[in-house]
């Protein structure tokens, strides 16, 4: 077990460019599944979540290796079994983007529950309500889910609610479906587009994915690709946030800027300086800032995955906002964490009131997940003193030697081991 040892109150200054996208990399990963060959895919992110995929990739016999850099060659010429473990589905959630690919691939699958943050329930019930559209026979056995299909039809899919790992998945398994797929109430964010760009590299037909109307043709065969992940938009959110928070001046390169807008925006309304060019956004804070009220919701509203990161930032603003989460039941775990740090917040139910401090004070705490560790992080850089924080083994999930990245922004921040 390790733990950060942050000496906060230090400005950020500088540049930093952000790695590919963890959301993006893991849906992209197990679609690989669906070609006969060689996939090569570059900008992946070398983080503990990814790892664990490629390990579950490894396990059904995909011939998988990490090159310089951020590359990775995945070969699923020998992919041999369909059963994904206990150990393995149990480290990530996105374990579970594997079972549209491998039933389409295989023609069955079976899968333990998946694992991840404590952050709600995040039901699986709309990824087997697409799959069993598809033509798929599925049923919980001791904690595993096995589906079995001898022939996916393509058909009409319409979702209940826009998830993003559903739609990913129905998709994997409609690339390869008899005739046309249509998704109805489909999820809109970036990851989704480029999901269906890499499915596309491979041959797939795929029409308006970005839009809540997807339409799958389904082919018979999808070829070896190469391809090239999107940056990652929360990383990208969560430096932009600790620049504003610590009063800096900090340059995010390697960005799409559309995809952090709903970001970006907040961050105009509370009077923070940002400069938006084409593939970076600078922020040039003195640390004033005033408090706004947000609600998350799926692309284009606010990120979820941003909620805590900003939840940090208002409780360094001048005034009082309204966190209202709408996607996730158990999502403010780290206010009581910020809370040791001086942060005045409030919860009830999924909103939570935060009234802003001129200042937080170092404490030890604990990241309770990945974003709320990022938060953690966040009010650790901009507090009094020194901050330690535990169980970064969840920050590890997403984030890409975030400490040596905030060093040369200037912070303080160094790991060390627990005792």
């Amino acid at each position: 077990m390790e733990k950060f040892v942050i000496c906060g109150g230090k400005s950020l200054c500088g540049t930093v460019s952000v790695s590919g996208s963890k959301n993006a990399a893991l849906p992209i990963l197990a679609a690989s599944i669906l070609s006969g060959g060689r996939v090569v895919l570059d900008n992946i992110p070398r983080l503990s979540d990814v790892v664990s995929m490629c390990d579950i990739l490894s396990s059904i016999g995909c011939g998988v290796s990490f090159s310089a850099g951020d590359r990775v060659l995945i070969d699923a010429t020998r992919l041999n079994s369909n059963v994904i473990s206990y150990q393995l589905a149990g480290r990530l959630r996105g374990s579970f983007l594997v079972m549209g690919p491998l039933l389409a691939r295989l023609g069955s699958v079976s899968i333990s529950m998946p694992g991840g943050c404590p952050i709600g329930a995040r039901p699986i019930d709309l990824h087997i309500k697409g799959l069993a559209a598809l033509g798929a026979c599925i049923e919980n056995r001791q904690g595993s889910v096995v589906a079995k299909a001898k022939k996916l039809v393509g058909t009409k899919i319409y979702l209940d609610f826009p998830s993003v790992g559903a739609t990913e998945n129905i998709m994997s398994a409609a690339v390869l479906a008899e005739g046309a797929t249509v998704i109805e109430n489909a999820a809109v964010e970036p990851e989704i587009v480029d999901l269906a760009n890499f499915l596309c590299a491979m041959g797939a037909n795929i029409f308006g994915a970005g839009t809540d109307t997807i339409k799958i043709e389904g082919v018979k065969i999808l070829k070896p690709a190469n391809y090239s992940v999107i940056s990652d938009r929360i990383e990208a959110g969560s430096y932009l946030i600790a620049a504003a928070a610590t009063g800096g001046c900090v340059t995010v390169q390697n960005i799409l800027p559309d995809y952090v807008k709903p970001l970006t925006a907040k961050m105009k309304e509370m009077g923070i300086p940002l400069d938006i060019g084409e593939n970076y956004i600078a922020v040039n804070s003195e640390g004033n800032f005033h408090a706004v009220d947000i609600k998350t919701l799926p692309f284009p509203g606010f990120p979820t995955d941003m909620q805590a990161q900003m939840t940090a930032l208002l409780a360094l603003s001048e005034g009082t906002g309204i966190i209202t989460e709408t996607i996730f039941e158990n999502r403010f775990m780290h206010a009581s964490e910020l809370a040791r740090m001086g942060a005045s917040i409030k919860v009830a139910g999924r909103s939570a009131v935060v009234e802003g401090k001129k200042a937080l004070t170092g404490a030890k705490v604990k990241a309770t997940d990945l974003r709320a560790g990022a938060a953690l992080v966040i009010a650790g850089l901009a507090a009094r003193g020194d901050t330690e924080i535990s169980d970064i083994y969840h920050i590890d999930r997403g984030y890409v030697a975030l400490e040596q990245k905030l060093t040369q922004l200037g912070a303080d921040i160094h790991r060390e081991a627990e005792h």
